[in-house]
């Protein structure tokens, strides 16, 4: 019989003792033997529960016990999860986590560690919830090379953009609709602003090229400044706007990330994901493109996804899976600056003469796209694809010539 112990009886923490128990058997055959769950730590008391006596609120009583040999942490945040995290894995004991947060900025140091000590560190959960995400990238993809990995991966600003584009409701009214419904937190900045989504494109950054992707490497923008207007203009063009997620591997070996809105056409793999669904496209070199889709958060999916690896870690106790990849080496230069790259953006300019607004954008653009609208002192057009430095000083140019009056907003495309 395999012992485990659970950090954290919050939403997950008691999603994977639910699943645990509730499909024991099943869950024994796909292991190879029972799982018990020995120990679950929490400052808090749970009485009248199954397992109420599994409680406890002193870490000691999980590292010292012998016969635990996977510590699962759903406690998240980097404080005091790190600690125990590491802890585990210097006593020889594999980790299963869903902390994202964890993952993204300490993941090179604790792989190093469980790969020293010959245990297993494993995080399926921490991206996409319960859809398999990590494994298929380590295993099942890992005859090819990938190129690009760009995904949906917050459901909570997923489903604030689906209301403003099916219902016409505003960012404030859609945040609003979401927390009531328990999609969005009391404080949402961690969603609304773009860092959930940073964290987990880091992630599967870091596992696709093999090198440790630091969230403050890369350029973050939330929608907290997306309007209707810029819904409709995206709409005309016969797109919609998406958070995404987006990481590449460049000739040079630099990889560009970046976690912003971006336009991009009906007709693109992730454009019909909507609500709070999250969905993922991964691009190799033999596979071709291949997208992963599901719900990316909630107590059960997550538990289904931290349960699986703790299947694998008993499954392989003397063979171990080993998701590897390593820190960044001194002075090196892993993330590219975004100026340098190309991309198209949505550009909506205020203006007194729209003629001379197009006219202006087709000297300095060539051919461009116009998003036409009732609106007569405002005038949108798609660029073309050209390195991001030049492309936002041509638009400040438009500005200085007098063509336009200002910006009003500039949102990166897909095309």
């Amino acid at each position: 019989m395999a012992k485990i112990a659970i950090l954290g009886h919050g939403v997950v923490g008691s999603g994977v003792a639910e699943v645990l128990l509730k499909n024991a058997e099943s869950i024994a055959l796909k292991a190879g033997e029972p799982i018990e769950i020995g120990h679950i730590l929490d400052i808090r008391e749970f009485p009248g529960l199954l397992y109420s006596h599994r409680f406890t609120t002193n870490f000691d009583d999980i590292i010292n016990d012998d016969d635990v040999s996977v510590v699962v942490e759903v406690i998240g945040g980097l404080t005091p999860s790190y600690g125990y995290v590491r802890a585990s894995l210097e006593a020889g004991k594999s980790v299963v986590t869903s902390n994202k947060e964890l993952v993204a900025q300490k993941g090179a140091g604790l792989l190093q560690l469980a790969k020293d000590r010959g245990v297993d560190f494993l995080f399926e959960a921490s991206v996409g919830g319960g859809i398999p995400i990590i494994s298929p990238l380590h295993q099942c993809l890992a005859a090819n090379r990938l190129h690009e990995i760009t995904g949906i991966l917050n459901g909570t600003t997923n489903f604030i953009l689906t209301k403003m584009v099916r219902e016409g409701m505003s960012f404030d009214q859609a945040l609003r609709t979401a927390q009531r419904l328990g999609y969005a937190e009391r404080n949402p900045a961690a969603d609304i602003e773009g860092h959930d989504t940073c964290r987990k494109i880091c992630i599967l950054a870091s596992l696709a090229f093999g090198r440790h992707v630091y969230p403050q490497w890369v350029r973050t923008e939330g929608i907290t400044a997306l309007t209707l207007e810029d819904i409709e203009c995206a709409r005309r063009l016969d797109g919609v706007i998406k958070l995404l997620g987006s990481a590449r591997e460049m000739d040079d070996g630099q990889l560009y990330i970046t976690v912003s809105p971006c336009f991009i056409p009906r007709e693109h793999p992730l454009a019909n994901v909507e609500d709070v669904f999250n969905g993922i496209l991964v691009k190799g070199d033999a596979i071709g493109d291949v997208v992963f889709y599901g719900r990316g958060a909630g107590k059960l999916p997550t538990a289904s996804a931290v349960v699986a690896d703790i299947i694998n870690c008993v499954r392989h106790t003397h063979a171990h899976s080993r998701i590897y990849w390593r820190d960044a080496l001194d002075g090196e230069q892993v993330v590219a600056e975004p100026g340098r790259v190309e991309t198209a953006k949505l550009i909506r300019l205020a203006c007194d003469d729209k003629q001379k607004a197009s006219v202006k954008a087709s000297a300095v653009f060539g051919k461009v796209r116009e998003a036409f609208s009732e609106n007569g002192s405002e005038y949108a057009f798609l660029s073309p694809k050209m390195p991001e430095s030049a492309l936002d000083e041509a638009v400040r140019s438009l500005v200085e010539s007098g063509a336009a009056k200002k910006v009003i907003s500039s949102i990166r495309a897909v095309i």
